[in-house]
């Protein structure tokens, strides 16, 4: 809840703050203010942002294997070369080097093709962070700023309702409700909007997992068992294509 409250000052912090505002969030801040929580909505968003972060730690983990990968496979295409190059030059073993030399090339194919599915998963795990979790965490900062408004102006009301009756207050009074009403509004229906978007954002995310860690896994255990065949059915299943070598670093890597 504490964590929660400091996000919603963050964003806070981020708009001009009316009066009536700035005076609500002082009250919170220290303590003294009256807070509308929509205790299961704040507990999904919570569970969303601890989400982003576990998946920002896979994302950068996936690019730091990409690059490893990378690396490697420059390694052995040198490894394959100076293997072949002495085939031909050494007349006592000519088929010794000439073996590792296939060897090589082979577990280079077998490379590029593991880049370009865990490219793949990379570039799909990079999508749902960056662009479907944060378009989302875009509209629940826009909701928390809202909830703000909403009780600042509410408190607003509150008071002024306590307070005298006469001519001045009746017109103020009327003011507030009015103000209090459009901010009402306008957090009530963020409020549906980030729980629609939670509820879709789920869904997308359950149907992105299954496909992306079906891939990795397959491609994965295809690799380590030296098992070609299986390795470019995976890449067939997923309907991903592999540019061919000497294409920029760090991915070979191009989605249909």
């Amino acid at each position: 809840m504490k964590r929660a409250l400091c996000q919603e000052a963050m964003g806070a912090q981020l708009m001009v703050l009316s009066p009536q505002c700035t005076k609500q969030l002082l009250s919170e801040r220290f303590g003294r203010g009256s807070r509308t929580v929509d205790l299961e909505l704040e507990l999904q968003i919570e569970l969303l942002r601890d989400t982003k972060r576990k998946y920002e730690s896979i994302l950068q983990l996936g690019r730091a294997l990409t690059a490893h990968l990378y690396s490697l496979l420059q390694t052995q295409h040198a490894l394959g070369d100076a293997f072949a190059d002495l085939s031909q030059k050494s007349p006592r073993a000519p088929g010794e080097f000439g073996y590792n030399a296939e060897t090589q090339k082979l577990l280079c194919k077998n490379g590029e093709t593991l880049l370009g599915a865990v490219n793949f998963f990379v570039s799909s795990i990079n999508t749902l962070v960056t662009k479907t979790m944060e378009d989302t965490l875009m509209t629940v900062k826009q909701y928390e700023a809202a909830r703000l408004e909403y009780d600042a102006y509410r408190t607003d009301l509150e008071e002024l309702s306590l307070g005298p009756r006469d001519a001045g207050t009746l017109g103020r009074l009327e003011s507030a409700q009015a103000t209090f009403q459009t901010h009402r509004e306008k957090y009530e229906k963020l409020r549906g909007d980030v729980a629609i978007k939670l509820k879709f954002l789920e869904e997308n995310k359950i149907k992105v997992m299954h496909k992306q860690l079906l891939l990795f896994h397959n491609a994965v255990s295809a690799y380590f068992a030296g098992n070609q065949q299986q390795l470019e059915q995976t890449l067939q299943q997923f309907n991903i294509k592999l540019r061919p070598p000497g294409s920029e670093k760090p991915s070979w890597l191009e989605e249909q």
